[in-house]
């Protein structure tokens, strides 16, 4: 279903993606809304914009991707103000002007894979307060690069040039979760986006991802975000995924508490997900990051 593209106008997109959900331009309704996985904010800014619908939408809830219609061309000319407010807001998708967007339209530009996954990997992170150092975030992108080819950390300390003790201290000083959940992450990050725009089964792109069988990738996703393949199929986007994985690497202790503390809004679960995993530990037993505090080769 469709609506009018009225400038300045909000709305939800959001799974099974049948229809455009007018949103009330409140803090409070835009978290409550968008907080289930694979939902996106459709933004229509108007000529001149407005600066309090602009810091709404840039401070939607993490996990929430952006799409964004421009007005026609009229309003366009000279006004460079507003692609400057549209960049900053980080859109995963900037559109032309359109009169009435369908749902299914969107949803298909919803799921399309980014160009460059790398950049968007950490840009997405320092829009989530979560900023690196250049060298670091040169690391961060070679693994996500890598990830396409390299199944182990061993394999990508080779590929970096980087021993596996320096590569685990250098994201441990820089509060970060290790190499290699970044390589098992963002290669299930990749597996998402194909099961998003192919009709391939889980148990084929799990052979042609390195695993033994879908079994294995199912258990590893549920295990790094809570969500499983049939959830990363049918919720489209990937940032609501990494903003889930994030969430866990919080709540266990793989990111510093400067920045689980900027991850207030964790996803709203999902009764498709499956219960929450419960950790227990025996007598004795080193919690997470005591035990990174001894063991720092990812």
């Amino acid at each position: 279903m469709s609506r009018p593209a009225v400038p300045g106008s909000l709305s939800l997109l959001s799974h099974p993606y049948r229809v455009l959900v007018p949103l009330a331009e409140d803090a409070e309704t835009l978290k409550s809304r968008g907080r289930r996985p694979g939902t996106a904010l459709v933004w229509c800014p108007g000529s001149p914009v407005s600066l309090e619908r602009f810091a709404l939408v840039r401070g939607r809830p993490g996990g929430m991707s952006l799409i964004v219609i421009l007005p026609d061309r009229p309003a366009l000319i000279g006004e460079t103000r507003l692609l400057t407010l549209v960049t900053e807001a980080r859109p995963q998708s900037i559109l032309p002007h359109h009169e009435a967007p369908t749902a299914s339209e969107l949803a298909q530009v919803l799921k399309k894979p980014p160009e460059d996954l790398p950049v968007d990997v950490t840009d997405y992170l320092a829009w989530r307060g979560i900023d690196t150092d250049r060298d670091t975030r040169h690391l961060l992108r070679k693994i996500v690069e890598l990830s396409a080819e390299l199944r182990s950390v061993s394999a990508l300390s080779r590929g970096l040039y980087v021993s596996r003790r320096a590569l685990g201290r250098r994201f441990l000083s820089q509060g970060l979760p290790v190499p290699s959940h970044w390589l098992q992450f963002s290669r299930l990050l990749r597996v998402s986006l194909r099961l998003q725009n192919t009709d391939e089964s889980v148990l084929s792109l799990g052979f042609s991802a390195g695993y033994p069988d879908g079994f294995s990738l199912s258990n590893q996703m549920y295990r790094l975000t809570g969500h499983r393949p049939t959830d990363a199929r049918r919720f489209l986007g990937w940032e609501w995924l990494m903003e889930a994985w994030l969430r866990r690497e919080a709540d266990t202790g793989g990111l510093a508490p400067p920045y689980s503390k900027r991850l207030p809004d964790a996803l709203a679960p999902h009764p498709a997900a499956g219960p929450p995993v419960r950790r227990i530990e025996a007598p004795g037993h080193k919690s997470r990051p005591q035990a990174r505090r001894r063991r720092i080769v990812g």
